[in-house]
């Protein structure tokens, strides 16, 4: 099981940019996703990307502004994030399941990660 360490968190003005960082122990798990908490609200699904195929996904509210990739020498995932808004303020997790790929059908829900990291928190004022 991946131990996940997130990075790169913090505070920008609503426009701005900011790129998260998840390094995976053992880079073992071939579905990895970025979820985010906001107070009083459920975790969401942001983005995914199955390691051996390059086919990410997205949640509504983040496509076309964010995206996921992934460095397998250094063993991290990203998400690159544009044009932050005030409702993207959260706490961003990193996520691993071990499957060949991230199915369609479930990458958006969070029961189906085995592994997690702490969190890093952004915020995005207007």
């Amino acid at each position: 099981q991946d131990r996940l360490v997130e990075s790169g968190g913090g505070s920008v003005q609503a426009g701005g940019t900011l790129r998260l960082s998840c390094w995976a122990s053992a880079y073992a798990s071939n579905c990895m996703a970025w979820f985010r908490q906001a107070p009083g609200k459920e975790r969401e699904a942001v983005a995914a990307l199955s390691r051996r195929i390059n086919t990410p996904y997205y949640g509504d509210s983040v496509k076309g502004r964010f995206t996921i990739s992934l460095d397998d020498p250094k063993s991290t995932l990203y998400l690159q994030m544009n044009d932050l808004r005030p409702e993207d303020t959260g706490v961003y997790y990193c996520a691993a399941m071990s499957v060949p790929y991230c199915i369609p059908t479930v990458w958006a829900r969070s029961d189906s990660y085995t592994s997690w990291g702490q969190g890093t928190q952004v915020t995005v004022s207007s």
